[in-house]
């Protein structure tokens, strides 16, 4: 009797636990009309006057953000823009078998991706700027990182989108997953004819845009909101299918690029892992790397300077690229003084690695020199002064016989801080009284413009 008790109690614990949690993740608390999140999304689909026109604005300031290398200016830029309405209306679409909707959505898109790349070509070819910069250059080629951020910015958002209360989820799904800079990227690529530069980027838009269809539709699937019905069952067979097969046509291939963009993001982080581990030697230094990731057959490409490695070395180097589950990947190695070597080349990186290594120093240095610069000023603008005040003062204090002011450095212990102290000596014929003393000090500290004096009479 008492086992089938504790048996009892043991199933409701459980099963308090599980509605407690259920609770908790339940979805359809606070969840809005489904119709009216369907007319929500619908609404921010269609890209015509006000909208077509915010968003070539966005995309020229998205591409001046990425032309200065501006971080701030790309982030407000993909908050203004409205790219995320068609891109959630495919997801929509799919899920609630709506092919009109579909239509439109993949039309609107279609119209904002060709507007993009247009703004974006047409800026890029007029600007005097034409350097690719780290912002840019960081829109050329997706990761996985960037699927993952897709597909979970993508849940945040239709989740965010369907509720009662609308939060600023959204906007923030648009930074999160960056689909206009490589809209814009794309644009810089036609313009300075840079086939990798347009189809690494355009690559990356694909991958975001997929994996956040891909959520709307899940979620809109797992929320259950109704399927667009029609009258003539033939008509509904026809859509039915034609959505299943856009469905998988999108899903499939996305599915086989993410597996692919987690395969090389492995396999990058394997060869930098046998770069620093095996590759440190010390007389010889590690100019520059290349990794090239093929399915079939990746390479390492590095460039030494220094104390050259011999060949038995280095085939026993390419035999250690099998413990790092570098399967299928060739060490290619220049050395100096190897033939065929390019010369010019290697000393541009060599020139470019040492630039690197010592600019942090050279910055460092710089703000020394700035400093000592302004003490020196500083220190130079009090002793002139010294005169000129003290014959001030001689006016006011007939008594005063010698004169002397500078500045001092003094360590305030409590604050563990060092703190500039203007300090003024003042020799009189006749010691000064508290009352002149006092009046001597706070013209001091007006006419020097000093925050702390430290005085000392004689």
């Amino acid at each position: 009797m008492d086992q089938d008790n504790k048996a009892i109690s043991l199933r409701k614990k459980i099963l308090e636990i599980l509605l407690f949690f259920r609770d908790r993740f339940d979805l359809h608390e606070g969840k809005e009309d489904e119709l009216e999140t369907i007319d929500y999304i619908k609404k921010n689909v269609e890209f015509k006057g006000a909208n077509l026109w915010i968003l070539i604005f966005a995309i020229f300031v998205a591409s001046v953000g990425l032309n200065v290398n501006s971080t701030a200016v790309i982030i407000g830029a993909m908050l203004i823009s409205p790219l995320m309405g068609p891109i959630m209306g495919i997801g929509l679409a799919a899920g609630v078998n709506d092919f009109d909707l579909l239509k439109k959505s993949l039309k609107n898109l279609g119209i904002a991706i060709l507007i993009s790349i247009l703004t974006s070509t047409i800026y890029f070819s007029f600007t005097p700027l034409n350097d690719a910069q780290s912002e840019l250059l960081a829109r050329t080629e997706p990761t996985i990182w960037d699927v993952l951020i897709a597909l979970f910015g993508g849940l945040a958002g239709i989740v965010a989108g369907s509720r009662k209360e609308k939060s600023n989820a959204i906007p923030g799904v648009a930074i999160a997953t960056a689909l206009m800079p490589p809209l814009c990227t794309a644009g810089y690529g036609l313009a300075t004819a840079n086939l990798y530069y347009f189809f690494g980027a355009f690559y990356l838009f694909f991958i975001n845009s997929v994996f956040i269809s891909l959520s709307t539709y899940l979620i809109v699937r797992f929320m259950k909101f109704p399927k667009k019905e029609f009258l003539d069952p033939k008509r509904e067979k026809t859509v039915k299918t034609y959505i299943t097969i856009f469905t998988l046509l999108t899903i499939v291939p996305s599915v086989y690029l993410a597996y692919n963009i987690v395969k090389r993001t492995i396999w990058e982080k394997a060869a930098n892992q046998f770069l620093t581990t095996e590759m440190d030697f010390p007389r010889t230094q590690i100019i520059s790397s290349i990794l090239n990731y093929s399915a079939d057959s990746s390479a390492i490409e590095v460039s030494l300077i220094g104390e050259r490695i011999n060949e038995e070395d280095l085939e026993i180097l390419s035999k250690k690229l099998l413990a790092f589950n570098l399967r299928n990947t060739y060490l290619k190695v220049k050395q100096s003084g190897d033939s065929g070597t390019d010369m010019n080349l290697l000393r541009s990186d060599i020139l470019k690695d040492l630039y690197e290594r010592n600019e942090i120093l050279i910055q460092n240095k710089d703000q020394k020199i700035a400093l000592l610069e302004r003490e020196i000023a500083e220190y130079g603008q009090t002793t002139s002064q010294v005169m000129d005040i003290a014959a001030e003062a001689k006016i006011n204090h007939p008594n005063l016989q010698n004169f002397s002011i500078n500045r001092a450095i003094m360590a305030n212990l409590q604050a563990n801080r060092q703190d500039t102290l203007l300090i003024a000596y003042a020799k009189f014929r006749q010691s000064p009284n508290q009352q002149e003393r006092k009046r001597f000090e706070n013209w001091l500290k007006i006419r020097t413009k000093a925050d702390s004096l430290a005085l000392i009479t004689n």
